[in-house]
């Protein structure tokens, strides 16, 4: 009898080290593409950012930010990237990080309970437009001199992202509380439309030539498209849950949206607003997945400007995932540090 216990204890103590084996090794990254670039990847638990060499895979580089920040651009000359402090309740500051050292060379106070969160890159390389929402503005930040040169009012509450139109002076932020988009003109600084898209809007795109703004809503699971001739909604396409953020193929034809409680991507036709696919991340579909890998959790999206790979961030994960966008299939991951969530791309 004790010697059938024995065997029975190390045949389940066998079985519990191979299981660990196998899940370490099923998680494990694993990068087989080579493109151009570094990826930055912003990790909100670890506060650093990672640079990534595309064309290895390999980190060339690791910046601790000591902030919580989940948004951040590269200046429109690639030298520098700005990244916003959201998780603090005292430091209403931006890092900025030399893209040639991948160190931060500088930190910009912005004070006066001034808290920032969505932030986009200026034509001018100089200069970036970040959400205040606190005081529910978009400021026009020159990084240079570190003056705040506009400081234009979004008339609505809880003013959240933003994206500027390809073409025309305008910009365009989400509004939380309120449940909007404000356009605003660049030219007057003034706001000549707010467009209703209901309370739990999120994250928000605007087509390569400017023709519409997809927003999604994390309350009523759809994403609202804007006309910007009319700024009118025409459109309501149905999404997965929990929306986050959406992002626009680099040709237009397509948009991806990261759906995080259901651990999956949607890709959207944008001339027919249909749904072409839905890539469903590992973790989520069978009992062996979910016993091999992490819960997926993907929060956000960046487009390689090659067009041919879209970046998502899978926070729970703590990986890259990375797509093929010529055949909407998952071909490499990227290792991170914990919680990932914004990125950038710098050639």
């Amino acid at each position: 009898m004790m010697k059938r216990l024995k065997l029975l204890i190390l045949f389940f103590g066998l079985l519990f080290i191979v299981l660990r084996i196998s899940i370490l090794v099923f998680r494990l990254p694993s990068y087989t593409i080579s493109t151009s670039g570094k990826l930055y990847i912003v990790s909100k638990l670890s506060e650093d950012v990672q640079v990534i060499d595309l064309s290895t895979g390999k980190e060339i580089a690791e910046t601790s930010i000591d902030m919580l920040s989940h948004e951040a651009i590269a200046t429109t000359d690639g030298k520098n990237i700005v990244l916003t402090n959201y998780g603090s309740e005292v430091d209403f500051d931006l890092k900025i990080i030399d893209t040639k050292t991948n160190k931060v060379k500088k930190t910009i106070d912005l004070k006066d309970n001034t808290k920032v969160n969505g932030i986009v890159q200026y034509p001018e390389a100089n200069k970036v437009a970040v959400v205040d929402y606190v005081n529910n503005k978009l400021l026009v930040l020159n990084i240079e001199t570190e003056e705040i040169e506009k400081e234009l009012e979004t008339n609505q509450k809880k003013s959240h992202l933003a994206v500027l139109h390809p073409k025309k002076p305008l910009a365009y932020t989400t509004n939380i509380n309120s449940g909007s988009v404000s356009v605003i003109n660049l030219n007057t600084d003034k706001v000549i439309e707010t467009v209703s898209c209901g309370i739990g809007r999120k994250g928000i795109d605007i087509t390569p030539d400017g023709s519409e703004i997809w927003v999604t809503n994390t309350k009523e699971n759809v994403i609202k498209v804007i006309n910007t001739k009319t700024n009118t909604v025409v459109n309501t396409i149905t999404s997965g849950n929990e929306s986050l953020k959406i992002k626009f193929s680099v040709d237009g034809k397509y948009c991806l949206v990261v759906n995080s409680t259901d651990g999956s991507i949607d890709i959207f036709n944008q001339q027919s607003k249909e749904k072409i696919k839905t890539i469903m991340l590992h973790g989520k579909t069978t009992l062996l997945e979910k016993l091999l890998y992490h819960t997926p959790r993907p929060v956000n999206i960046l487009m390689h400007p090659n067009g041919l790979y879209a970046f998502v961030s899978n926070s729970n994960a703590n990986k890259i995932e990375v797509i093929d966008m010529n055949t909407f299939k998952i071909v490499s991951t990227i290792g991170t540090g914990d919680v990932p969530d914004a990125l950038v791309f710098v050639e």
